[in-house]
């Protein structure tokens, strides 16, 4: 058994040893995706279809694209009209 316990050991730790993390290259950036929007279309569309494939990264920043496209740049103050709705 006291032979087992390195044996053992070794094993674990080879098998918790550092995991290789897949890198992305050439993402574009979020103002390269707002300056394409059909680029940006078919991404939206696929990171919806399949997440896993394309990775967080991308995924993200389409949708930072895509918030950034419908809010603009979130300094344009709300003005109400001046007559009420009725309803």
């Amino acid at each position: 058994m006291k032979g087992m316990t390195p044996l053992l050991l070794a094993a674990v730790l080879t098998a918790c040893g550092q995991s290789e993390t897949p890198t992305q290259a050439n993402v574009p950036t979020v103002d390269e995706l707002a300056a394409d929007p059909v680029r940006l279309k078919e991404l939206r569309q696929q990171c919806k279809t399949d997440h896993a494939t394309l990775g967080d990264v991308l995924c993200n920043r389409v949708t930072e694209t895509t918030r950034q496209r419908f809010y603009g740049d979130g300094k344009t103050p709300h003005t109400p009209s001046e007559t009420l709705q009725k309803f």
